[in-house]
């Protein structure tokens, strides 16, 4: 069992064995999120042991999901409301502190969310370090692989700075599962680091589905411009959703045109999303949403227009009208 009163503890400072990876899990109603869980394969991968960060509402909890991952040693702890949010100007002076006061990080990894891409060029700026963004593949613990160009191109980029900090695209690494066994590591509570921000939070709005979370969802159905309305989007990719359980994306265009809500968006300026299945309805095929979705491990295209790009990276192409075949399609799952 899972006992706070024998592991939880506060010591300062904390120590850390030399060469070790600092990771910042997010956390959603007391879970670690999957793009954090993915954060963790890639700190892995480095192979030196693995502290793990958790901040605000709902860390104390996490951290008990934390402490069966994987080459986890040692789990930092902050409940302070004033990192609720992820609000930049407040992680950012907890981490700096961190990476100042322990010299045994070499990597300090994020998620490559909106909060990690956030605070990651903060923490830089004030080490003077330069942060590599949305790494895909750990050559080696100083050499990684990231997508440039919209993901047309990828670079093999070595590191020369004494700490090591990256973002991690999420779809790139397979969530850390959990261990039968609880692991060793310790837990240890750490204070709010006073950052003189002037920010304040003030309110949020959230979308909630009964469907599957489109960052991590096996399978997305997905609709683009030519849909040609939000009656359309909605009476067609709906059902077909429903049926296959997956959850629902949409091109730029199609959030531009106001056929859904923009948290929806698949794309290089939307969502990066590796499903097991994506079908995209509708979808030409546009540079910026290709890169969004073109690892995905199975790709149907439906299109009326057989020059569309979107069917030079898909496995199965069908062209036709969308308003026979996705009624049909529906019917026959």
């Amino acid at each position: 069992m899972f006992s706070t009163r024998l592991l939880f503890r506060t010591i300062r400072p904390v120590s850390v064995r030399l060469g070790s990876t600092l990771a910042f899990l997010e956390t959603a109603g007391g879970q670690i999120t999957p793009a954090s869980l993915s954060t963790v394969t890639a700190a892995t991968q480095i192979g030196d042991p693995i502290t793990v960060l958790l901040v605000g509402a709902g860390s104390m909890e996490a951290a008990k999901q934390a402490y069966k991952l994987p080459s986890v040693q040692k789990i930092i702890v902050s409940e302070s409301e004033k990192y609720n949010h992820y609000l930049p100007e407040e992680v950012s002076p907890l981490v700096v502190k961190l990476l100042k006061e322990n010299s045994g990080f070499k990597h300090f990894l994020v998620p490559a969310s909106t909060a990690g891409k956030n605070f990651l060029p903060r923490v830089g700026a004030v080490l003077d370090l330069q942060p590599l963004s949305e790494i895909i593949k750990v050559v080696s613990a100083d050499t990684f692989v990231r997508p440039t160009y919209a993901g047309n191109a990828v670079l093999t980029v070595k590191s020369k700075d004494d700490v090591i900090l990256a973002s991690v695209r999420p779809s790139a690494f397979e969530p850390a599962a959990e261990e039968s066994t609880a692991t060793s590591a310790s837990v240890e509570e750490v204070d709010y680091v006073k950052s003189g921000n002037k920010t304040e939070f003030i309110s949020e709005k959230l979308i909630t589905s009964e469907r599957p979370d489109l960052s991590s969802a096996k399978v997305v159905v997905s609709g683009g411009r030519g849909l040609k309305s939000k009656e359309e989007f909605d009476q067609l990719l709906y059902p077909l959703a429903d049926k296959l359980n997956a959850s629902v994306g949409a091109s730029r265009a199609a959030v531009d045109a106001g056929f859904c809500d923009n948290s929806l968006q698949v794309g290089q300026t939307g969502k990066v999303i590796a499903p097991n299945l994506y079908i995209a309805v509708g979808i030409s095929g546009a540079i910026q949403h290709l890169a969004g979705m073109k690892d995905s491990k199975v790709i149907v295209a439906i299109n009326k227009d057989e020059e569309a790009p979107i069917f030079n990276v898909s496995d199965v192409g069908l062209v036709g009208d969308l308003l026979d075949i996705i009624p049909e399609l529906t019917k026959k799952l």
